[in-house]
This record gives structure tokens, C-alpha cells and sequence, in this order.
């Protein structure tokens, strides 16, 4: 037997589908090009042009941390009045997990909204009194009253939020769009990071950088962050004495350093740092223009309430995040805190409420003004739901909420999304889905559809697998939710 013969046996079926695939799958690919052609993407990116056109150019994610109770804000549940006290019944329940914070308990009351609900827009969405500027835009918004989850902790329900995947160390979604998408914009990132201060701080949820790391992708997609105070970026100012010129010289001298390194050991990252430093050098003539919030009319100010002058508010950062978008970055990703309400809902949700309703009003409003609302996706919700039952002691007027996997309500408004959309459906408690669920993996294939994406194309190689932002289990695009 010759060495090609025994190469013949030795080759298994994966390699052989490896080492075939990809001339199978491009000529399947251009056939699809054919039909669909995308959209041209920016700079630096990863795929040439979209897979069909995008809907969106821009995203603008509002995370709030903590997990928003979905009865209390938008999933009316008029039945629990009449629960009210009363224990869960196991029917409802299921033998569902419970986190550490319940599981001592030896009931499980029933705990209704203590707040009003009204009927708002055409689509006839019940939203809470908590919000009366949200509730004037519901016809612009589609609600997913369905989203739900296995993650049932803070940490690895975020790290799924974002990145797809409990387990941290994977892209998170503003990176896959970076890396896909590329940058409109030479003087800014393509990925922002704002972490929003909440006037209430009585429960402040931990928050990494984690978060927005780019994992297995090149490092220049991973965030930049925009800090709340000082400086909006750490060394973003020359130091006493250095002109920009000798930064300049400084930086053709470093860049040089850094070509004859990559030249020696081809490590990508050295690439990285070459680009990461060209764009610290270019931003700090263009962030300070960014931020200097007295370039806004007062009319605009005023649109976003009394806070947004005040650096590292929500309204803030709202305004910010608008700027961002108008001067070309694609993602632009909000943290806001203080939604765990394991106590004193009654005390804290008004106050969280507060913080974001208004604003968010506002920055849809601003969008449409600047001509950004149909190519920018503003997306509003948390990493998970709350319970029901109450957490703690209970009483008509105040009560705590757990953890809630099983269902919880996020929104979407502009960019392709079908505004007026109410879907997916509760039971009487608002602890099961009975109709139309939305996985988190649902979500993501959704978002990236609008974006131009078909998310089972877009991969990365890394540890000898095609990776995805939806991984390998099934992911279906809610095109209800798509206009």
C-alpha cells in the first residue's frame, strides 16, 4: 500500500467534510449572494457586505441590571387582587428551582402590583403608571412579553444576555456586531460602553467588564468604556507638557516598535494594539466635541428631563448615546442599575422608573428628530423576571420580588422592529409562558436579522468550530417582530 493510500484510509469523515465544505458551501453562498445581495459594510469588517439588507445601521442597548418585575411594568395581571396572600399554588410553580434567597421559605404569598395599569396607543399595550412618558410612545415599541431564560443568578444571567452563553469569555453582542459590521466612523470606536448611575442606590448590582469583552474575537472589538465622571476616558489628555505633536512622534516611534514585533512573531494582537493606539490618538480631539453636551439647543436639554446635564445619569447617557449614533458608532450599550428587588419594590421601583422613563421617551424622540429612528434599534430589559410571590414580608403596600427565569418582558423600538407589536402571552400569574416564547437565542438571531445578518452564517473560527452568537442549539428569527 502506498503513503496515498494509507492518507485515503486515515482521513475521517469530519476532515473530509472540513477540507471539501468550504468550495461546497461558496458556491451555495454565491448562489444566495445572487438573490439577496446586502448592504456595503464599514471599515474593518469582517464581511464585505451583509447577507441581505439590513434594517438597522445602529444599535442602542439600554440593559437594566437587575432583573425589572414584569408585573409591575408591563405584564398586567389583574387576576393576582384576588391571590393576594394566598400561596402559589404547585400547579403554577412546577418544582421550579428557587435561588438562596427563597428556598428557607416556608410559603410563597402571592404579592399583586400595587400599581395602577392603563390601556395605551392603538395597540392597546397595559403599561404601569410608572411610566407616562413610555406609555406615549407604545405604538412605536414592540413588547416581548415572553423572553425567558435557564439562567436564574445575576452573573451568568447578564454573561447569556449578552453573550449567548452563561459560561463567560465569549464575544458579546456589540462585539460580533463590530467584528461584522466594521465602523462608520474613524474618530470613534464602534463599540461604547456607558455604565448609568441610578438615583436610588439601596441594592447596586456588581458589573464587569466582562460584559463587553470581545472573547475569542480580535481585541479591537471589544467596548470602549465611557466613564461617568472626570475624564470620559482614562488618559484621554495629554499630560502637562506633551504637545500634540511629540504625542504624534511618540506614536510614530511606538507603531514602528510594534510593525517590527508583529514582523518577528506574527501575533495578531500586535495589530491590535497599533489600531487601538491610533484610535486613542484621533479621540482625543473628537470626545471632548462628543461630550460637550451646551452644543444641544435648549429644546433638545429639556426633552430628556433635569438630570441630563448631570455626567453619569441615565438621561445623561441617553443623550449621549444619541450623539454616539449621529457621529457614526454602531453599538452603543447602557448599563443602568438597581432593578434587583429582593425588598422594598414599592420604595425603589418609583425611583428606577423615574430615572429611565423620561429619557428613554426622550431619546426616541431625538432619533426621529435627527432623521436616526428607522436605522437605529433602541432595545430596553433586563437578564431575567421576578417572582410572583413576595420575597420576605408582605403587605399591600410594599414587598420583594426573586429571581424569575421563566418569563420576563423586554422592548424594542426603530430599526426594522415592528413598532405596536404586543407578543407573546403569560399566564394569570406571570409565571408561565402560554404562548409564544422568545429565547435569549431567539433574541439574538432576531437583532442580527435586522441588522442584515442570518445568525447561522455568521461565525468565527476558534478551537477547531465554526462559533456563534446563537451557538448550536436551534434559534428561530421572530419575524412578527420584524417590519
Amino acid at each position: 500500500m502506498t503513503p496515498f493510500d494509507r492518507m485515503k484510509l486515515a482521513m475521517t469523515r469530519r476532515h473530509f467534510f472540513a477540507s471539501t465544505g468550504f468550495s461546497l458551501g461558496a458556491t451555495a453562498l454565491a448562489s444566495l449572494q445572487a438573490k439577496a445581495a446586502g448592504d456595503k459594510t464599514g471599515l474593518h469588517a469582517a464581511l464585505p457586505e451583509t447577507h441581505f439588507p439590513g434594517k438597522c445601521k445602529h444599535i442602542i442597548y439600554l440593559h437594566m441590571v437587575g432583573g425589572p418585575a414584569q408585573m409591575d411594568l408591563y405584564d398586567y395581571k389583574p387576576k393576582m387582587v384576588d391571590y393576594y396572600d394566598k400561596d402559589l399554588p404547585d400547579s403554577i410553580r412546577k418544582g421550579q428551582r428557587l435561588t438562596t434567597m427563597t428556598s428557607g421559605q416556608s410559603r410563597f404569598p402571592i404579592a399583586p402590583s400595587k400599581f395602577k395599569f392603563t390601556q395605551q396607543g392603538k395597540c392597546g399595550m397595559w403599561m404601569t403608571e410608572l411610566l407616562p412618558h413610555t406609555a406615549k410612545m407604545a405604538d412605536d415599541m414592540v413588547f416581548i412579553r415572553s423572553m425567558n431564560t435557564e439562567a436564574i443568578n445575576h452573573e451568568p444571567a447578564i454573561t447569556y444576555m449578552q453573550t449567548g452563553n452563561q459560561v463567560t469569555g465569549k464575544p458579546c453582542l456589540g462585539a460580533w456586531a463590530s467584528y461584522g459590521l466594521g465602523s462608520l466612523n474613524e474618530n470613534l470606536p464602534t463599540f461604547v460602553v456607558m455604565v448609568a448611575k441610578p438615583s436610588n442606590q439601596e441594592q447596586v448590582q456588581a458589573i464587569s467588564a466582562r460584559l463587553w469583552q470581545s472573547g475569542y474575537l480580535p481585541g479591537e472589538h471589544a467596548a470602549v468604556s465611557f466613564r461617568s465622571a472626570g475624564d470620559p476616558i482614562l488618559f484621554i489628555n495629554n499630560p502637562p507638557g506633551v504637545s500634540p505633536e511629540v504625542r504624534r512622534t511618540t506614536l510614530n516611534g511606538l507603531n514602528k516598535l510594534n510593525e517590527m514585533n508583529f514582523d518577528e512573531l506574527g501575533d495578531p494582537e500586535t495589530r491590535t494594539r497599533i489600531a487601538q493606539y491610533e484610535m486613542a490618538y484621533r479621540m482625543q480631539a473628537s470626545v471632548p466635541e462628543l461630550t460637550d453636551m451646551n452644543t444641544e439647543p435648549e429644546k433638545v436639554l429639556s426633552l430628556y428631563g433635569p438630570d441630563v446635564k448631570k455626567p453619569g445619569t441615565f438621561a445623561n447617557t441617553a443623550l449621549l448615546a444619541r450623539r454616539l449614533v449621529e457621529r457614526g458608532v454602531r453599538f452603543v450599550q447602557v448599563y443602568h442599575n438597581n432593578w434587583d428587588h429582593h425588598g422594598n419594590l414599592a420604595g425603589r421601583m418609583p425611583d428606577q422608573c423615574r430615572d429611565v422613563d423620561q429619557p428613554c421617551w426622550a431619546l426616541i424622540q431625538d432619533l426621529k428628530r435627527k432623521g436616526l429612528f428607522d436605522s437605529t434599534l433602541v432595545i430596553w430589559g433586563g437578564e431575567f423576571g421576578r417572582t410572583i410571590y413576595s420575597q420576605g414580608g408582605l403587605s399591600k403596600t410594599n414587598y420583594g420580588r426573586d429571581h424569575h427565569p421563566r418569563c420576563f418582558t423586554m422592548w424594542m423600538a426603530g430599526g426594522g422592529s415592528k413598532g405596536g407589536t404586543i407578543y407573546g402571552e403569560t399566564d394569570d400569574f406571570s409565571y408561565n409562558i402560554v404562548k409564544d416564547p422568545v429565547h435569549i437565542r431567539d433574541f439574538h438571531a432576531t437583532v442580527l436579522q435586522l441588522m442584515g445578518i442570518d445568525h447561522q452564517r455568521f461565525t468565527y473560527r476558534y478551537q477547531g468550530l465554526d462559533q456563534r452568537l446563537t451557538g448550536v442549539e436551534k434559534a428561530n428569527v421572530i419575524k412578527e417582530m420584524v417590519s
